[in-house]
């Protein structure tokens, strides 16, 4: 069954790559576009420590070692499922959904990877390195080195769960722009660390829905690795939003009523 899959979605990369090198002058625009959004974001946090030593318990290498660790989340993200939200609103709205609930995989694979950006892939070494670097320069022990793989393939499941989640709510509404748009936002509280905001907020989207488990946990526990109960949180928070994403998606499912019929 998983090979079948691997090489379901190998066709996926192949087709998606060709239509991307199709259009040669996007092709580069995307790669120039991820470049200043890694330079600008980090830009950002060296502008705030012109102004101040610390924020919260970090300095300014432990910061931007935390926005390097979401850069490479947002690459993945990027690379593998971004476009496909986009997709899925268009296919609900036109009715070319019906054609992924008929084939004989699983819908949400069908729906999900379908679509790859090989552009942002090649920015995948720049998003490494760039996180290499600060954690270098912050004195990762080197059971953190060994975990953080780990950590980043767990933070990019649970960030992908979260918009999965919030995604599902394009069957209940005429037009899933606007959902497209409440994911983007979720997405942006996330490249934050949960100490930046206020108490309540901070503990909705932590022990509620976790958006902010996705980076806080990691890098939390890969700079004081005495704070074991945040990867315990993360990994809770994969399965929990398992549970749930399952539920909604096949609740979606029923609900869904072609726009072509």
């Amino acid at each position: 069954m998983m090979r079948n899959y691997w090489e379901i979605y190998k066709k996926f990369v192949s087709t998606s790559t060709t239509m991307a090198m199709s259009f040669r002058l996007p092709f580069v625009l995307l790669i120039v576009m991820d470049l200043c959004f890694y330079f600008t974001s980090l830009l950002t946090i060296d502008f705030i420590f012109n102004h101040i030593q610390h924020m919260g318990p970090w300095n300014r290498d432990q910061l931007m070692f935390f926005m390097a660790f979401m850069l490479l989340l947002d690459n993945l993200h990027m690379t593998f499922v971004s476009e496909s939200f986009w997709e899925l609103s268009m296919m609900l709205k036109t009715g070319q959904f019906d054609y992924v609930v008929l084939r004989p995989m699983n819908t949400l694979f069908s729906t999900f990877f379908r679509f790859f950006r090989p552009s942002t892939m090649l920015n995948f070494p720049i998003a490494v390195g760039v996180l290499i670097h600060y954690g270098l320069k912050i004195g990762l022990a080197p059971s953190a080195w060994a975990l953080l793989p780990v950590f980043v393939i767990l933070s990019f499941i649970l960030l992908i769960q979260v918009e999965f989640i919030i995604t599902t709510s394009m069957f209940w509404v005429i037009d899933g722009l606007g959902i497209n748009f409440l994911r983007m936002q979720f997405q942006k509280l996330a490249r934050w660390p949960n100490f930046v905001y206020a108490s309540m907020p901070r503990r909705v989207f932590t022990l509620i829905f976790p958006i902010l488990v996705i980076g806080s946990a990691p890098v939390s526990f890969l700079i004081d690795q005495s704070k074991w109960y945040w990867p315990l949180g993360l990994v809770t928070s994969i399965i929990v939003l398992g549970f749930v994403l399952s539920f909604l998606w096949t609740t979606g499912i029923r609900r869904y009523e072609s726009a072509s019929s």
